[in-house]
């Protein structure tokens, strides 16, 4: 059993402790803090917490506190975080780890330093369809991979402190281009090292100083590619996407819209459909087990049997920094419109890995372009001669 300490009674609090509550049926937030009285006093109502309170030392000191939750808006982790280093407890962040690289370098020392479990909360590399999907990669049904995708669009966050550019660090690529690079690194393969960033980003719709809407194309040293499409002006609810591509495959993920249950309705007795939901009339799309599907569930499960085992979960705060400084190197990207170094101060992955041949041996004076079976009947190979060039068919039955 672990007894939380959770920072933060907001939305993503409130996911947290459904999840918590509700999947190993042994953990108990306890404490709870936030910023208001009236918050802490009601997510305590709700969840049975023992302590409440406005004061985050508190909280975190609390001896029946095994480990700390940290729910709060990106300009806070980095106290909290500090604050738990202090006191020794365990800790878990949502993301982003940090507002940018620095802040994220700065956790990352401080909790090893301390000698503290650190998790990094990426729900999405968590979710069913991920899980199932890495698995397939990892065993190498795509072969190698060459491309991987990943879209988050909705119509923007619910919490004023995403719209200050100072307290959130950025826009729509911080907030949700961090799922998206760690989705597509994870397929690719974490201990491939990003090299280089190419970034295009406007403020297309929202009366804000950060970019609501974002592409970028995120170059591995192994000659992958990692692609994120992020914004806060899709109309339609939450769009969760991704796509990765290798040379023997290809997966598809629809995560959130179109998840198989469709629904029509007047809106009589209608309410809360799933997250950023932008109606309940109509034809709606929802969610069959929302906290799960999110990946809450198996993210909270690997990081308190990563605690009891003395074992480092599949997402720490390393994750969270390298996720940090590709950001970084997209946000420059974006103003100088040209391909931008990803700054890795440390970085524990393989060095020098070349990318890898695209000539595939087909005889002694060839080498194999494409093999297919025509409408016909026929097999047919394309090939290219090793000495000349030159570019040929050949019809094989």
């Amino acid at each position: 059993m672990q007894r939380i300490a959770m920072l933060g009674s907001g939305f993503i609090g409130r996911f947290y402790a459904d999840s918590l509550h509700g999947q190993r049926s042994k953990d108990k937030i306890v404490s709870i803090y936030a910023r208001k009285e009236e918050n802490a006093k009601k997510f305590a109502a709700d969840y049975g917490c023992k302590q409440w309170t406005t004061d985050m030392e508190e909280a975190i000191a609390n001896p029946d506190v095994d480990v700390v939750c940290i729910a709060l808006p990106n300009n806070v982790h980095i106290d909290a975080v500090m604050l738990c280093c202090k006191h020794k407890k365990a800790v878990m962040t949502t993301k982003p780890l940090g507002r940018n690289g620095e802040e994220a370098l700065k956790m990352l020392k401080a909790v090893e330093e301390a000698g503290i479990f650190n998790g990094y909360l990426e729900d999405l590399v968590y979710t069913p369809k991920f899980i199932k999907s890495f698995e397939s990669v990892k065993n190498g049904a795509l072969g190698r991979i060459l491309w991987a995708k990943s879209r988050e669009t909705h119509p923007g966050p619910h919490s004023d402190w995403f719209w200050n550019i100072e307290l959130a660090g950025g826009g729509c690529i911080l907030d949700l281009g961090c799922h998206c690079v760690e989705i597509t690194r994870s397929f690719i393969g974490k201990d491939i090292k990003p090299i280089e960033v190419m970034c295009w980003a406007d403020t297309q719709v929202k009366p804000i100083d950060a970019e609501d809407h974002a592409i970028g194309l995120v170059k591995y040293e192994n000659g992958a590619i990692g692609q994120f499409e992020v914004s806060w002006t899709f109309r339609g609810g939450l769009d969760l996407r991704d796509e990765v591509m290798g040379t023997e495959g290809t997966i598809w993920i629809n995560n959130f819209l179109r998840t198989g249950l469709e629904m029509f309705t007047t809106g009589k007795g209608a309410d809360y459909v799933a997250e950023k939901a932008e109606s309940n009339t109509g034809w709606l799309f929802p969610v069959g087990d929302e906290i799960n599907d999110l990946g809450y569930n198996h993210m909270f499960a690997d990081m308190f049997n990563s605690i009891e085992n003395g074992t480092a979960p599949r997402e720490t705060f390393y994750d969270g920094y390298i996720v940090n400084a590709v950001i970084d190197a997209a946000y420059k990207s974006a103003k100088t419109k040209l391909w931008e170094p990803v700054k890795l101060d440390v970085w524990r992955g393989k060095e020098g890995i070349g990318k890898a041949s695209n000539l595939v041996e087909y005889d002694a004076d060839n080498y194999l372009i494409k093999e297919e079976m025509t409408h016909y009947g026929a097999r047919k190979v394309i090939i290219k001669n090793k000495k000349t060039g030159a570019i040929s068919e050949k019809v094989l039955a």
